[in-house]
């Protein structure tokens, strides 16, 4: 294989390893946040302020869209909506381990549903263990947890699995990033409502929004970019495991940002997590199948800007 056909096989991972480490450290700043104007009303201000941004830079065209194309927008705006609020409501209620626990078994198991290979079921358990020593959640006392928490986790996980699945679709209807900024608007409107009505004006100072607005860069405009460039060349299946990297960047996130150390046994989830993900990443990146959800199969990246727009027009 030829340097120009590794690299162009490897940029899809660094896209995806890159939103991690972004969507983690504006984790962190939500963690921070949500505690002074509420939960829906950091979604709100964060999903916002990425809509008002997209929609400045990428200036999405509208017109000539067909019904495939505009339902493909719809579902990946619901399910940016229902990922990003029900995660956030999660938190009100459950230790913050135990939310991304829960949370993060949408896409393992959607990673497991679609893989067929051995080698990937096997990386998919072990991330599984590695999230699960990470988080604590197996030293939090059951007397402690909410349903109602666990629900919203859950649904979190739902959201999450489907914004895999709406992200691709996305990617194969709109060029560019067209699609990622009208995925926002409507998650946007989707959420403000109850945002609006729970937050309480005088909190919403000049730092809150300035940090509202880091939040949104960090946690949705850059990752969600790079994801869906990425969901473009692999498979949701492989896009999943990768993302078993979260959990580790967010403990690491949380030692630097906010002076959380980490225990022997953190350590040793972390190591399986990147162990689970290196198997995938070493072993390559296997060709999109043609049944993936959405339908059709995602348009390769291309090596020059001219085929990569003809691989674009190519249903």
């Amino acid at each position: 294989m030829t340097a120009p056909a590794r690299s162009a096989r490897l940029r899809p991972t660094l896209y995806v390893l890159a939103a991690v480490v972004s969507v983690q450290f504006g984790g962190a700043l939500a963690a921070v946040l949500v505690p002074l104007i509420g939960a829906s009303a950091t979604v709100t201000v964060r999903l916002l302020v990425s809509a008002a941004i997209m929609l400045a830079v990428i200036r999405p065209r509208l017109r000539g869209r067909g019904k495939e194309a505009w339902r493909a927008g719809l579902f990946f705006g619901a399910a940016l909506a229902g990922m990003n609020f029900a995660f956030y409501q999660s938190l009100a209620t459950l230790p913050l381990g135990v939310a991304v626990t829960v949370e993060f078994l949408g896409p393992l198991a959607l990673s497991a549903v679609l893989s067929r290979r051995l080698r990937d079921g096997t990386a998919v358990l072990a991330a599984l263990a590695g999230i699960v020593l990470i988080s604590q959640a197996l030293t939090v006392p059951w007397a402690e947890l909410d349903l109602g928490g666990l629900a919203w986790a859950a649904a979190a996980g739902a959201g999450w699995a489907a914004y895999i699945v709406g992200s691709r679709a996305a990617g194969r209807h709109f060029d560019r990033l067209d699609g990622l900024a009208v995925a926002l608007v409507v998650a946007a409107a989707l959420v403000a409502p109850a945002g609006l009505a729970t937050v309480e004006l005088p909190a919403l100072t000049v730092p809150v929004l300035a940090a509202g607005a880091g939040i949104a860069l960090l946690s949705s405009v850059v990752p969600y970019s790079l994801e869906l460039l990425a969901l473009r060349s692999i498979p949701p299946a492989v896009f999943g495991i990768l993302l078993s990297l979260e959990p580790a960047v967010a403990a690491l996130a949380g030692l630097l940002v906010l002076g959380q150390g980490l225990t022997g046994l953190q350590l040793a989830g972390m190591g399986l997590v990147v162990a689970a993900s290196a198997v995938v990443m070493v072993g390559g990146t296997p060709e999109a199948p043609d049944d993936a959800p959405g339908g059709g199969a995602a348009p390769a990246r291309a090596a020059d800007p001219a085929a990569e727009q003809a691989a674009r027009l190519d249903p």
